[in-house]
């Protein structure tokens, strides 16, 4: 590695550590100040302060190399669900679209549950993906049906609350996070956190069908070899 990645440029300690505090924030359900502490266990001495710089800078970086690297790897079966949060006392919806394997293809943070919000989800969707699902899953609310028939008129739609758990269990893991974090102070800073946390937990979540021990331990490897190439300098 070199120093001259204008990245890490004026930042007095080394990339491996700050990619490690961004990995220690996101992977696990840690606050700021026990990242804090967990590096000053091997000798770190930073203020949770500074991670939080870190995880705001650093992390969707990251992020984004995470999202060019799975370009065209996730599935063609979409579960979209939505799920309220309450911001300073207002009510707004996480709207979210997982694949048949789990993983997360885009979370929106919105402030109504219309047709007109389930539209801008899935334009998003098909700007990202590419390409529109062979299948999409949804709850009984019918402003999914109302949206899909305008921007996907094509697309098979299943609408049944019981099909529809693949979307509904991936919020958990955020929700472990909102209580860690105490909840959020404003839209930007949820959109913000999502999206990167989305991204890192698909690259370190195995799908749905790995789950052999044999599978979970190479996923792992696999994943934290990918973690060190977005994460680390050039050479």
């Amino acid at each position: 590695m070199t120093d001259r990645d204008p990245l890490y440029r004026r930042h007095r300690f080394p990339a491996e550590i700050i990619a490690h505090a961004v990995w220690l924030y996101f992977r696990f359900p840690l606050s700021l100040r026990m990242v804090e502490d967990l590096l000053a266990v091997r000798g770190v001495i930073v203020s949770h302060q500074t991670v939080r710089l870190w995880v705001e800078k650093f992390g969707r970086h990251f992020a984004d190399n995470i999202r060019r690297r799975s370009c065209g790897q996730l599935g063609d079966k979409w579960h979209l669900d939505e799920a309220v949060i309450s911001i300073r006392g207002k009510k707004h919806w996480l709207w979210r679209a997982v694949d048949q394997e789990g993983f997360v293809l885009e979370v929106l943070v919105q402030s109504r549950r219309d047709a007109k919000a389930a539209k801008r989800l899935m334009r998003k969707l098909l700007k990202s993906q590419g390409r529109a699902p062979r299948v999409m899953i949804t709850d009984k609310l019918r402003s999914y049906g109302a949206a899909k028939r305008e921007i996907m008129p094509g697309v098979d739609h299943r609408s049944h609350k019981g099909l529809n758990n693949r979307a509904e269990n991936s919020h958990l893991p955020f929700r472990k996070r909102e209580r860690t974090r105490q909840g959020f102070r404003s839209v930007g800073s949820l959109q913000h956190f999502v999206s990167i946390f989305s991204a890192i937990r698909n690259l370190f979540v195995p799908s749905q069908t790995n789950r052999s021990a044999v599978q979970i331990r190479t996923h792992r490897r696999q994943a934290m070899a990918a973690w060190e190439a977005v994460s680390a300098r050039p050479a």
